[in-house]
């Protein structure tokens, strides 16, 4: 099903629940779309921006053929959209994401599978079903090592590190859910993240480099442009688009990494959406992630994404809005993103973000520490932290 280039007036079609779907939506309809959204509940805040709204399970035939039918195109604005979701809707409009990523993504053993034809470097890893296999291959795996299971989307309940054997013991709880994988534990310096655009022709443009800083295992803070290295930047930008280079893919996605004290890429994981990191590149970049998804979606030609201003994205929480207060009243460098998160769905871990513009993305940083906003759970940058790093 081929769709030709959108022009303001057509629809485009958001499903979704996270936080991405309203600041898509707003982007959309600056650019002169209609914004139909599908979503699972009536506060999701998307649907305050939408022209066509539909409530409805996300395994409800009937609702997804009527909301298709209305778009030119559709998009996820999550990774969290299930794959058999994504497929049943290309029966009726234009994906130009795809389901194929999805299927590949939501699955950490085939993920790493088509990471290994790749010959990129992962982290080892081992296929788990029973307690008896993780006592088999932590000799080649080593301590530490996180187990996980093989679908993401169940944060951290079905998460385990383990820094020595009596921890083993602790997975039991967890091992009858399912089949997991047992990752080694990286030592790394940064997590970077290459955020991209895949066009409807193939051409892949790279924003700006980003580094991101974890607090509680959760993405605090993302810094820009990295300070890294200019072979570093180069070789993850070559390393990811070899990733994004064969997939059935058009929009915005971001490649992950972690990068050793000895210079080392290793590939955390493949993000098929628009997703948090990508929030800082608003001031970062000459264009927001969200109008070149957009523009990738219409078969627009792709803005060149230059680098405009150094800073940092911190992400504010429901316990973090009265302190902040008092920063919107001093700080003339902050800019403020809030989602309009309706009382019922509160408290939650993103109400919005902070774009700190500053001479470097560190000094952004300082300015953010030196508020003791944050202060109550101590920082851990993911090479630091004794907890596992991808609680997707």
């Amino acid at each position: 099903m081929e769709n030709a280039m959108l022009f303001p007036g057509d629809t485009i079609g958001i499903i979704g629940d996270s936080q991405n779907g309203i600041m898509l939506a707003q982007a959309a309809k600056k650019m002169g779309f209609k914004v139909a959204a599908y979503c699972t509940g009536q506060s999701v805040p998307t649907l305050s921006e939408a022209d066509v709204k539909i409530v409805g399970r996300m395994n409800d035939k009937e609702k997804l053929q009527d909301f298709a039918q209305r778009c030119n195109v559709v998009t996820y604005e999550s990774e969290n959209i299930a794959s058999e979701t994504v497929e049943f809707l290309e029966r009726f409009t234009k994906v130009p994401q795809g389901h194929e990523t999805l299927e590949i993504t939501q699955d950490r053993l085939l993920e790493r599978a088509f990471f290994e034809q790749l010959n990129v470097n992962i982290a080892p890893y081992a296929t788990i079903v029973s307690l008896d296999d993780i006592y088999q291959e932590i000799g080649s795996i080593g301590y530490p090592c996180v187990l996980k299971p093989i679908q993401k989307g169940f944060g951290k309940r079905r998460q385990q590190m383990i820094t020595k054997q009596t921890d083993i013991a602790r997975c039991a709880d967890i091992i009858d859910f399912g089949t997991y994988i047992l990752e080694s534990w990286v030592e790394c310096a940064k997590e970077l993240s290459v955020v991209l655009t895949r066009g409807a022709d193939g051409e892949v443009n790279f924003f700006p480099l980003v580094e991101n800083v974890y607090r509680d295992r959760v993405l605090h803070e993302t810094l820009a442009p990295a300070k890294v290295p200019e072979q570093i930047e180069q070789e993850a930008k070559r390393i990811a688009k070899e990733i994004v280079r064969g997939l059935s893919y058009v929009g915005v996605m971001q490649v992950a990494f972690f990068l050793t004290a000895e210079g080392t890429l290793y590939v955390k994981r493949l993000i098929p959406a628009l997703s948090v990191p990508g929030y800082v590149l608003e001031q970062a970049s000459s264009v927001s992630m969200f109008e070149q998804h957009l523009r990738a979606l219409a078969k627009m030609p792709l803005e060149n994404a230059v680098p405009r201003t150094s800073g940092a994205m911190v992400i504010v929480s429901t316990a973090d809005l009265e302190k902040v207060r008092l920063q919107w009243s001093l700080k003339s460098n902050w800019s403020y993103r809030f989602f309009r998160i309706p009382e019922t769905l509160r408290p939650v871990e993103r109400e919005g973000y902070i774009l700190v513009s500053a001479e470097t993305p560190e000094k952004a940083a300082a300015q953010i520490e030196a508020t003791g906003i944050w202060d109550e759970a101590k920082t851990c940058l993911l090479y630091t932290s004794p907890s596992p790093r991808d609680c997707s």
